[in-house]
């Protein structure tokens, strides 16, 4: 499938033949929404934990914006975050693992994508209770090309209504603090900002409620066609 955005902007679903683009707009992306090429000695372990799973664990959500210049962006959701979670946990992290050292618990001497190694041999995917009424959640991330020209919403609106259709009743979002432009994006377009003690410290939380095509369908999403 492809959906027509704008201007020479498509979004169509990421394949295994996508993985290093995915990789590439992680980095690209991976500063609080600006390149952090300069700052990871390792370019693939950011999309590696943070893009590349989806398109192999949840094809059915995980999709690039094709644009005049080749892939500018993707957009990935999640319908059940717990259960993403666990395969994450049981699927994906230990090979991570293995190609991954520990740099050890002391951040004063981390260097380079140690903050990342860490995360993958300490990953914390507890699913906060608050997080409850907003099961599913998204992440987008645009390259410069595609930002301002409405791609973002019109690509969170079309995330919403695949997972409204599925009988999902909120989806939310993890953003960095530093990130005040992403910040106001998703209050632009309905997302408020949640506030809980047992929210991780650190990041902010956007949420919304979805309005489901038919409030008593199960919480799953459509077969294949």
């Amino acid at each position: 499938m492809t959906l027509d955005l704008v201007d020479g902007f498509f979004l169509r679903r990421a394949t295994l033949e996508d993985h290093p683009a995915l990789a590439r707009i992680c980095l690209e992306t991976g500063d609080a929404g600006k390149d952090a090429s300069a700052i990871e000695d390792d370019p693939e372990l950011l999309g590696l934990i943070y893009a590349v799973p989806y398109q192999v664990l949840e094809p059915d959500l995980a999709f690039v914006i094709d644009g005049p210049g080749g892939v500018s962006g993707y957009l990935f959701g999640a319908a059940d975050t717990a259960a993403f979670n666990t395969r994450l946990a049981n699927e994906w992290y230990p090979e991570l693992r293995r190609r991954t050292a520990d740099p050890g618990p002391d951040a004063a001497s981390w260097r380079g994508s140690d903050r990342a190694r860490r995360l993958v041999h300490h990953p914390d995917l507890t699913v906060p209770g608050s997080l409850a009424a907003y099961p599913s959640h998204g992440h987008i991330d645009l390259l410069p090309p595609a930002r301002g020209k409405g791609i973002g919403r019109r690509a969170m609106a079309f995330l919403e209504g695949r997972l409204a259709a599925a009988g999902s009743p909120g989806l939310h979002l993890q953003v960095n603090p530093r990130n005040g432009d992403a910040i106001r994006f998703y209050g632009a377009i309905g997302y408020g900002v949640l506030r809980s003690p047992d929210l991780p410290a650190g990041h902010v939380y956007v949420a919304k409620r979805l309005r489901t095509t038919d409030e008593d369908s199960p919480f799953h999403l459509p077969p294949k066609r």
